[in-house]
């Protein structure tokens, strides 16, 4: 029996997993983890010396958003990975605000002025 090709074979998984298949998912992980990497890698290089979030940091947090969501139908791995970058992109903009807004005083507490 051929084996489907690799690009074939993660559309098919996500495909599967959209479809409710669990066990998809734990199959398309180890495929699409390298190509996460490249793209958290890609956005990294992108921010400033010494950012507190690494890229294995990034791929994770992007993992867990991906998963976490519903009512996706994934079309086919561009759809995912398309999906994935822009979920990268939203992570990194949340810690750059959270970081301005501790740099700003964001941490210290609020006291009204009656």
């Amino acid at each position: 029996m051929i084996e489907p090709a690799p690009l074939q074979q993660v559309t098919d998984l996500l495909v599967e997993w959209s479809n409710g298949n669990k066990e998809a998912l734990d199959k398309l992980i180890p495929l699409v983890y390298t190509e996460l990497r490249r793209l958290a890698r890609h956005y990294m290089r992108r921010e400033r010396t010494g950012h507190s979030l690494q890229t294995t940091a990034l791929v994770n947090e992007a993992y867990i958003k991906l998963v976490a969501q519903r009512n996706v139908t994934w079309q086919n791995r561009a759809h995912f990975f398309a999906m994935a970058a822009q979920l990268m992109r939203r992570i990194l903009v949340d810690h750059a605000r959270r970081h301005t807004n501790r740099k700003r005083g964001g941490d210290f507490p609020r006291e009204t002025l009656d």
